[in-house]
């Protein structure tokens, strides 16, 4: 069974600009390039932080063509295809096939609460209706339901695209046991900034991550160093972006990336609702941490 392997690195779950209500492709594409030039190796659009949850399917589908029209080839595109209904999920993969994207990322189901069988059958349907990868993003704090180490191993063993997940369980035990279940060929990435160092210490390949919308050459380069083994080099430019780790998520992390993208002058702050802007308290913490990470005039 074919395996992708071309996924690996740090990559930016993607923020999306608005302006005037609406996506704002000039600034949309301007980060791409940013973000490509900065070293970053992979995007990741319409995801929470791409604030999915308040696109309409005509602007999510948008988005992704976008991206992978400003990335021409040269990082991957993991478009979010995820959705709590099924055949809303298998449409967005669908799409994202279509729009060139080199693979999707794929919630587990929110809110429903399905049982272990229930997760299966969402991406079994998701599975059969794509020829391109299939990353798992297992994230219980917000989907409420945790896919198993078990349920997992039944995912990659027995549907065809199914290539890793981005595990923000918050748990870096579920990396070792989910490699110990699955082997080393199973990509796991990391869904949490401030443990993503320590999770490539256990063995993931990679970090999917909302602060290097802000500082993607330090979270570029604190990958390239955990890769070459390197740790020292690495604990080191972690220390540096410690803060910002925290200032970005003491709110949503999707109003923190985008303040401290308004900050370097490079997007709106605009926001849709139920979300508001970062607190002033929130962006002074935000510019601090930027500073300290020696990011605010990258």
């Amino acid at each position: 069974m074919a395996r992708e392997k071309q996924f690996r690195g740090w990559m930016t779950a993607l923020v999306t600009p608005f302006k005037d209500g609406a996506v704002d492709e000039a600034a949309y594409r301007s980060l791409i390039d940013w973000q490509i030039e900065s070293g970053i190796a992979g995007l990741v659009p319409v995801g929470t932080t791409g604030e999915s949850p308040t696109l309409s399917h005509e602007e999510h589908k948008k988005v992704v063509e976008i991206a992978v029209s400003e990335a021409r080839g040269r990082v991957p595109v993991i478009a979010g295809a995820g959705s709590n209904n099924t055949s809303e999920a298998v449409e967005l993969a669908i799409h994202a096939e279509k729009a060139g994207a080199s693979a999707a990322l794929v919630v587990t189901p929110y809110y429903n609460k399905p049982n272990q069988e229930g997760l299966f059958q969402h991406f079994r349907a998701i599975d059969e209706a794509v020829g391109i990868p299939i990353v798992i993003y297992n994230i219980p704090p917000r989907s409420v339901i945790d896919m198993s180490v078990e349920t997992m191993k039944r995912c990659y063993g027995e549907l065809r695209h199914i290539v890793g997940v981005k595990d923000a369980t918050g748990n870096i035990g579920r990396i070792s046991l989910q490699r110990q279940a699955l082997g080393p060929e199973f990509l796991q990435f990391s869904g949490d900034d401030l443990t993503a160092l320590a999770t490539f210490a256990a063995g993931a390949v990679g970090c999917i991550s909302v602060v290097s919308n802000i500082a993607p050459r330090p979270c570029a380069d604190l990958w390239e160093a955990a890769s070459a083994g390197d740790y020292a080099k690495a604990l080191a430019i972690q220390d540096k972006l410690t803060p910002l780790h925290v200032a970005t998520f003491l709110e949503a992390g999707v109003t923190g990336a985008k303040t401290g993208l308004n900050l370097l002058g490079r997007v709106g702050e605009d926001v849709r609702l139920p979300l508001v802007g970062s607190t002033a308290k929130t962006r002074a913490a935000i510019e601090a941490a930027m500073a300290f990470a020696g990011v605010l005039n990258g």
